[in-house]
């Protein structure tokens, strides 16, 4: 029995280095393992330690789950983590004794948690983020001057990182203290833009108790705050909370404020290429998904699809947005009859980012919808369902 376990994580591990186009000797490198080691794991004839298959995933930059053959392991890890960021963010104004990191290197550190985030590789970010903000915490309350503004600034994206994990997996006390949080520490930033990054998430606790009037004029004020002809960056925070405001519109059934945000957000993109600004993904690419995500939002299956004809976002995208793109896809798929497409846009937006595709609440639904609605669902279906934990 352990060596049949063995051979199906050696056969995960091979097919996803072949999926990358890596040669054995190009992963061990990478995994800092012997090439021999390797070798035998993939063979199934030595069993992967969980160091040596926690390494390999982080070299093949895919989640753990998908190399062991645990759906579980990351939401338990996760878990797991939420009591050690819950005391840091309760310490937000009691920095602990410990070391003074530079600067640089926390900046190093902050933009490894957004790239996690952005990736949804929530286990690995929950592993790293409590000690990132005591860190940071214990920066902001020492530096001065515009080193003390970065910190903030810095801790701002922290807090951010923490409210994805909280949010995701359903700590919502969590995410809305998170939220405040990112906008105290935005406020000692002393940087508008991040301010207008703050206006952005804090969207979310309005859109979650259902009041999306109140999240736009949220987004409404931040966005009269912000000149967006200043610099690329303010144009990308700009046309961000345009964005957001679009689908927050839409979810109120808003079909004119949507078409205004929308128009307005469309404006800003074309004057920015896609890229990641404050923490936030836009340019084209995101704008085009956040347009099928309004669509989809008021109902209006044939507009995503139309959208969506012929076109796929980069994998420039952030892998959480372009999972999102399939997500919207497959229930405008769903409302259009076309189950077996549905199906395989949940399953592309798995492989993108199966940690963001496992706890969206939009997948649990559609894949409850396909199953109700067919009397003898197909394997493949049945398969996707017990993996989000429905079947």
């Amino acid at each position: 029995m352990a060596l049949e376990g063995s051979a199906a994580v050696g056969n995960r591990i091979a097919a996803s280095r072949k999926a990358r186009r890596m040669t054995q000797a190009q992963l061990a490198d990478a995994a800092a393992i012997s090439i021999s080691l390797l070798q035998k794991v993939e063979q199934g004839s030595r069993a992967a330690t969980p160091g040596v298959i926690a390494s390999i995933a982080r070299a093949l930059d895919i989640a753990e789950g998908q190399l062991s053959g645990d759906p579980y392991l990351e939401t338990t890890r996760v878990h797991d983590a939420i009591p050690l960021i819950r005391h840091a963010m309760d310490s937000y104004d009691l920095p602990e004794d410990g070391p003074l990191l530079a600067l640089i290197e926390l900046q190093a550190a902050t933009r490894q948690a957004t790239a996690y985030r952005l990736g949804s590789q929530y286990s690995r970010l929950a592993a790293t983020l409590p000690d990132l903000l005591r860190d940071l915490t214990r920066a902001a309350y020492s530096c001065s001057g515009h080193e003390r503004e970065e910190a903030y600034g810095l801790l701002a994206m922290a807090y951010r990182a923490a409210d994805a994990i909280a949010d995701k997996h359903g700590f919502i006390d969590l995410s809305a203290r998170a939220i405040e949080l990112i906008r105290w520490a935005a406020a000692q930033a002393g940087d508008p833009l991040m301010q207008g990054m703050a206006a952005y998430v804090r969207t979310e606790l309005f859109l979650t108790s259902r009041r999306p009037g109140v999240g736009l004029q949220t987004l409404d004020g931040a966005i009269a705050a912000i000149d967006a002809g200043a610099s690329r960056a303010a144009s990308a925070i700009h046309g961000s909370l345009h964005m957001r405001a679009a689908v927050t519109a839409a979810t109120a059934g808003l079909t004119e404020p949507t078409a205004s945000h929308l128009a307005e957000a469309r404006e800003m993109a074309e004057r920015v290429p896609d890229g990641v600004y404050y923490g936030t993904a836009f340019g084209p690419s995101s704008f085009r998904i956040h347009e099928i995500a309004a669509a989809a939002e008021l109902g209006d299956a044939s507009t995503v699809l139309k959208l969506a004809q012929a076109w796929r976002p980069p994998p420039t995208v952030p892998a959480e947005r372009r999972s999102h793109y399939y997500i919207e896809l497959a229930r405008a798929q769903l409302w259009a009859g076309q189950r077996s497409s549905s199906l395989s846009s949940l399953r592309a937006a798995k492989k993108i980012a199966p940690q963001h595709a496992r706890c969206n609440a939009v997948v649990r639904e559609t894949v409850t919808v396909l199953m109700r609605i067919q009397r003898h669902p197909p394997e493949p279906l049945m398969s996707f369902a017990a993996w989000t934990g429905i079947g």
